[in-house]
């Protein structure tokens, strides 16, 4: 499903009056006519369309990060998905205040950069990578990984975000990642590794076993790469509920 499909950031545009826009064969912004809706309501769409058209043309993710209700910005991934960037954290603990990020993996057009606390961690690298992504794609990273890496390296990560674990909840998949994981059918190479393991690699690393840090390392990179995989199932899943279920009401 793509930004243009989408009206329900117009004032007075809820997913009801979305989704008869959409039965009525309204399913694209070049689809609307004002005699659609009621005169006030059409005056706002057809000012939204016209401001956003320019935004989308500009890649602007942020007007549509704030112009979308936060259950809907799993939309913005089709459009901007060459320049997602999939982020996952390793940490020594819970605790942002108390605790240490270890390990840091991005994934970002089939490329995927680790960086290791004490190598080449730092807040100028995760900044520069950052700056090159019009969206963040997270598993739990607006209440774990993000605040982590704003106190810890004293960021401020204002990308427009999706946090995968809301729209997973809306199609019926919850519990942590492996666990969704499991679910969708998607395995990996170390199934038994946990953020348990996470920790206890880390420390063996810092006695000294370089091993433990790679199996880290791989443990993280396949969190991250996995996220995209994750992200394309659960849009598409979305795109089916939201979107093609409505137009075949018009049926």
């Amino acid at each position: 499903m793509r930004i243009e499909n989408s009206f329900i950031p117009v004032s007075g545009v809820g997913e009801t009056t979305e989704r008869r826009l959409w039965a009525d064969g309204v399913t694209h912004w070049d689809d609307f006519e004002p005699s659609a809706v009621g005169p006030k309501t059409a005056d706002r769409i057809e000012e939204f369309i016209e401001q956003a058209a320019v935004h989308l043309d500009d890649g602007n993710a942020a007007y549509f990060d704030r112009a979308f209700p936060s259950g809907s910005h799993w939309r913005l991934y089709e459009n901007f998905r060459e320049d997602a960037c999939f982020l996952d954290i390793e940490t020594t603990g819970l605790d942002q205040y108390r605790n240490d990020v270890t390990v840091v993996s991005l994934h970002r057009g089939g490329e995927t950069k680790t960086f290791v606390n004490g190598r080449d961690l730092s807040a100028e690298r995760l900044s520069a990578e950052l700056a090159d992504s019009q969206l963040l794609v997270t598993f739990n990273g607006k209440r774990f990984d993000v605040p982590f890496l704003e106190t810890a390296f004293d960021l401020d990560v204002s990308l427009p975000h999706v946090d995968l674990m809301y729209p997973c909840k809306r199609i019926g998949l919850s519990g942590g990642l492996k666990t969704i994981e499991k679910d969708v059918g998607l395995e990996r190479d170390r199934p038994d590794l946990s953020g348990e393991d996470a920790v206890r690699l880390w420390r063996e690393y810092e006695a000294g076993d370089e091993s433990a840090l790679e199996t880290l390392v791989s443990y993280n990179r396949d969190d991250t790469v996995n996220l995209q995989w994750l992200m394309d199932h659960v849009t598409e899943r979305l795109h089916d509920d939201v979107f093609e279920a409505a137009r075949a009401d018009s049926v």
